[in-house]
């Protein structure tokens, strides 16, 4: 799907224009991270684009001020795949050993054991055991709420995501961002019950957040949580 990104500035609103030629209408949501992402049709004007940022001025600054939305900090220094140094993995810390492995990949035994000859890889060498464990762990998670909730999804899949832990779309689908299995399993549950929950009810009504919370029990721990730690989860490893 062609799509162009580009990043303009309204007067003190910062915000990406992101153009698909899939796209039927103009939309804009801010992300978690206080980012504001235009979605428009190709071929719409940048003046057209402007012309509805204004007119959303004081809604976009009310979503900025929205406490579920994770202040930005620097980013952490870059971690190397070396020993003594460590990762992330549901919710935990666990120490990076570099050692040779049965199977010559990244292998987990209370610590992740890096093999030498994939050491320097770097940012790729986690990546690639994440998103496998994500498969594994969060995926049949899944299917375990949509029977609680008694719902059917079409399908669930793991998605490298640049703005949400989770996405459910008009065909029922339901995405989740690999970066979840870094997180404790009641987040992981959290946002999985909220994307199942966009197949009762499609906004974030008082309706909504009664269904997520009666299947959620931590729902608002969960939260807590993703605001204090979401751009850890979005760092490299």
């Amino acid at each position: 799907e062609p799509r162009h990104d580009s990043l303009r500035r309204l007067m003190d609103l910062n915000y990406k224009i992101v153009r698909s030629q899939k796209r039927k209408k103009l939309t804009i949501t801010v992300e978690r991270d206080r980012s504001i992402i235009v979605h428009a049709p190709e071929g719409t004007s940048e003046e057209a684009v402007r012309r509805v940022v204004d007119a959303k001025r004081q809604w976009l600054f009310d979503k900025l001020r929205h406490p579920q939305k994770y202040q930005s900090r620097p980013p952490a220094p870059g971690k190397e795949v070396v020993n003594g140094e460590s990762a992330p993995y549901l919710g935990r810390d666990y120490r990076i050993e570099v050692k040779e492995t049965e199977s010559g990949e990244v292998e987990f035994s209370r610590r992740f054991l890096v093999p030498v000859a994939r050491q320097t890889e770097r940012r790729e060498v986690l990546r690639v055991w994440y998103l496998a464990r994500a498969e594994e762990k969060i995926l049949p998670r899944v299917k375990h709420h949509a029977r609680g909730l008694g719902v059917a999804f079409a399908a669930a899949r793991i998605v490298d995501s640049r703005y949400r832990w989770g996405s459910c779309t008009v065909k029922d689908n339901v995405h989740f961002n690999w970066r979840l299995i870094k997180a404790p399993m009641f987040v992981i549950d959290y946002v999985i019950v909220h994307e199942l929950a966009h197949l009762i009810e499609a906004n974030h009504s008082s309706r909504f957040w009664n269904i997520v919370r009666a299947n959620a029990s931590t729902t608002e721990k969960a939260k807590r949580w993703l605001l204090e730690n979401g751009q850890v989860l979005e760092e490299e490893i």
